[in-house]
């Protein structure tokens, strides 16, 4: 077998099966370009992901979405990207099955679904409200998915709000500051 065929975990997602590798739900900005410093470590992200056996699920559309499902592509991986009728316009073209949704709400919560674990780059305020989502899914123990963050402004975002005297800090929340960390850290969360 091929490698990006091999991975010791297999998906612990009902809807998908047992025996299907896992989802890795990619959120981040839509705005990166091609020859960007995010869009060209996105597709970096999404190459090494698919080498090592994860199938990768995301927006489908644009920027760091088309980046990290081209690399995925390009690292012999399957994507997924779930689109919304609010936005409208199709999927990117890296992208294998578009599942689509009538609501931006509803895409959220099917990213969410998907995921076996989920990958925060730099974004705007979309990308805040999918990484606040998850972190507030596992603070009230919704989900015990690993969010690792890759994004450098998260970060600083994450650390910052972290201090606030009220916010509980998830066991489940990571931070990566390279490609091979994350996937070290989903690694040894399988």
């Amino acid at each position: 077998r091929r490698h990006h065929d091999r991975h010791p975990a297999r998906s612990r997602n009902p809807e998908r099966g047992k025996n299907l590798v896992p989802v890795v739900t990619i959120f981040g900005s839509s705005q990166a370009k091609e020859g960007e410093t995010d869009y060209e470590s996105a597709r970096t992200l999404g190459r090494k992901l698919a080498e090592a056996g994860y199938t990768i699920c995301n927006g489908g559309y644009g920027g760091t979405m088309e980046a990290t499902a081209r690399g995925a592509k390009e690292g012999g991986g399957q994507t997924i990207g779930v689109t919304t009728e609010d936005f409208g316009g199709p999927a990117n073209r890296w992208i294998d099955k578009e599942i689509r949704k009538k609501k931006w709400r509803e895409r959220l919560f099917k990213l969410i679904e998907l995921g076996d674990a989920y990958v925060v780059l730099d974004g705007g305020t979309g990308t805040l409200v999918e990484l606040f989502t998850v972190w507030e899914m596992s603070n009230k123990k919704f989900t015990q998915k690993p969010v690792v963050i890759l994004g450098h402004q998260s970060q600083d975002l994450v650390n910052r709000i972290r201090k606030f005297p009220h916010v509980i800090n998830s066991s489940n929340l990571f931070f990566a500051r390279t490609v091979e960390k994350v996937l070290k850290r989903l690694e040894l969360l399988h």
